[in-house]
């Protein structure tokens, strides 16, 4: 599988990073049907088929690890630029 790693600082605290993360998944579920559960207080693990992610959240920090398998490798610069922008969306404030 294909990595991409994402880490980004925040300022939201560890509660509304929480929400937020909450948020992007709630809402890739109902867009790319990628199921999602906390397997922790501060990790959420998301995925389809083909698509493996974990979203570790800290009081200053997100950080999202997305392996990719051979279907989706050709989208990797596609999804790391709106993984990005996705972030800077719901983490900044």
């Amino acid at each position: 599988m294909s990595d991409i790693v994402i880490t980004r600082k925040h300022t939201l605290g560890l509660h509304k990073a929480r929400v937020a993360a909450e948020r992007v998944a709630a809402d890739l579920r109902a867009r790319f049907a990628l199921d999602y559960a906390w397997s922790d207080s501060n990790s959420l693990v998301f995925g389809r088929p083909g698509v493996a992610c974990q979203l570790a959240l800290a009081r200053r920090e997100v950080a999202l690890t997305v392996q990719l398998g051979l279907f989706y490798r050709p989208f990797r610069a596609v999804l790391e630029d709106k993984i990005h922008a996705y972030f800077d969306r719901e983490f900044t404030g």
